[in-house]
């Protein structure tokens, strides 16, 4: 399989590799991903071996990986690729939103999990929320990651669950009555939690508190 490698990146370039193995699904996702300067796809793999192999080789920003593949699967895959390389950004694509399958390539160390059927600009945003570091999950896998045991996903903030729900409210535009309601906690509560947000996040505004909350897969 030819890679594509591109000789002009700038800074702000997100590189990508693709790891499936259907030609017609590469074909497709790198036609999308063409759409904008800001990713550029610099190399294929047809299995999870193969994957494993180009990404020590090629150190992309982000791994765009399917589950099901032939030699090993997407989960050995990323298990693998993070015992070698545990800062590599792994964004799982997949058909299925079967719960086992999300929650295990959370637990290997996967960064998001999105479906085959979202939209090209939802899958760019999901790339690029995982080139920063966040995470994404298409709305469709929200009800699967806080359904049956939890799930640990890491956030660079660290913040507790209670703060996350709070955050994701706040980034939707609730008001702080709102959110007591919604939660079932006073005004005060939420108002203390608020200030536990601003000292670990930062005084951000509400485009960026959206941005984070999207990034911590907080958003339905």
């Amino acid at each position: 399989m030819a890679e594509k490698m591109s000789t002009n990146f700038t800074p702000e370039t997100v590189r990508v590799m693709l790891a499936d193995d259907h030609e017609l699904v590469r074909d497709g996702i790198r036609a999308r991903l063409a759409k904008t300067s800001m990713l550029e796809v610099v190399g294929e793999a047809t299995n999870g071996r193969e994957a494993v192999e180009k990404a020590d080789a090629l150190r992309p920003d982000v791994i765009l990986m399917d589950v099901s593949m032939p030699v090993m699967n997407g989960l050995e895959a990323a298990t693998e690729i993070r015992k070698r390389q545990p800062e590599a950004n792994i964004l799982v694509l997949s058909i299925y939103d079967n719960p086992e399958y999300v929650r295990g390539v959370v637990q290997a160390g996967a960064k998001g999990y999105i479906l085959k059927d979202i939209s090209a600009q939802e899958m760019i945003t999901a790339i690029t929320s995982v080139a920063r570091g966040g995470y994404y999950f298409s709305s469709a896998i929200g009800p699967t990651l806080v359904g049956g045991p939890p799930v640990q996903v890491n956030d660079p903030y660290g913040l507790t669950d209670r703060e996350r729900q709070v955050l994701s409210r706040i980034a939707k535009g609730q008001p702080n009555k709102e959110v007591a309601k919604n939660l079932g906690i006073s005004v005060r509560t939420v108002e203390s939690h608020r200030l536990n947000l601003r000292e670990k996040v930062g005084n951000k505004n509400a485009a960026q508190l959206y941005k984070i909350a999207q990034e911590l897969g907080l958003l339905d």
